[in-house]
């Protein structure tokens, strides 16, 4: 019985020494035919044949380059390669942005392509052939207002064309109690605000045509 037993130990021990390579050698040729047909990490993608990184990506120019930038818009300023002086800026009350080591800029009136070449001018004294984007992020200058006596008073985006008539439509018409003929219009400038009269039912019957105001940005239309 006992030299039955060590002759079945023996066998089974043969075995599993005989196992053991075969099983090692299957694993290694499937690690081998996956990291050949597996894709490059992230980190390899990025690097040329020579070890150097790729130059990181330049963010996308802006989709409107005649837009013109008002007070309260959103503004991505980008220095390539200068993160600590690339900022998410507003634009002030006055019209002028600051950014880091630059000071002031007038940003209020400028398309982003004319902004960006101020930018450069004054980064040529820091940095070697700067390289400056302006994205318009947040579009939030263009918008009027209706008060008084209007079913909804408010803030409106404005739209391309919009005007007297289209502001009241919006505003859901007058309340019992308006005084049409006295509504005036408030329209901004640098050097204050500029009052307009508008004679509502003169304009509603086509008798007042220049009273029907294509609208601009930051116009209140006031109802008494």
């Amino acid at each position: 019985m006992n030299s039955r037993i060590r002759k079945t130990f023996w066998m089974g021990a043969l075995a599993l020494c005989l196992a053991l390579p075969a099983a090692a050698w299957q694993a290694e040729s499937t690690k081998k035919a996956d990291d050949k047909g597996a894709p490059a990490s992230a980190t390899e993608k990025t690097e040329k044949k020579d070890g150097q990184p790729k130059p990181e990506m330049r963010p996308l120019p802006p989709t409107d380059p005649d837009y013109v930038i008002g007070v309260e818009d959103v503004l991505a300023i980008n220095v390539w390669r200068e993160p600590e002086m690339s900022r998410v800026v507003i634009v002030r009350p006055d019209g002028k942005i600051t950014l880091p080591l630059l000071g002031e800029f007038e940003a209020d009136g400028m398309t982003p392509k004319k902004l960006e070449a101020v930018i450069v001018k004054k980064l040529e004294t820091l940095v070697t052939n700067p390289d400056v984007s302006v994205i318009v992020q947040e579009i939030r200058s263009r918008k009027f207002n209706v008060v008084g006596e209007v079913a909804r008073p408010g803030s409106y985006p404005l739209s391309s064309n919009m005007t007297i008539l289209d502001a009241i439509a919006l505003a859901g018409g007058f309340k019992d109690f308006a005084r049409p003929k006295k509504m005036y219009v408030l329209r901004q400038h640098k050097d204050g605000s500029v009052k307009i009269s508008i004679n509502y039912p003169k304009v509603l019957k086509g008798e007042a045509p220049q009273q029907n105001l294509k609208l601009e940005a930051r116009d209140t239309i006031v109802v008494p």
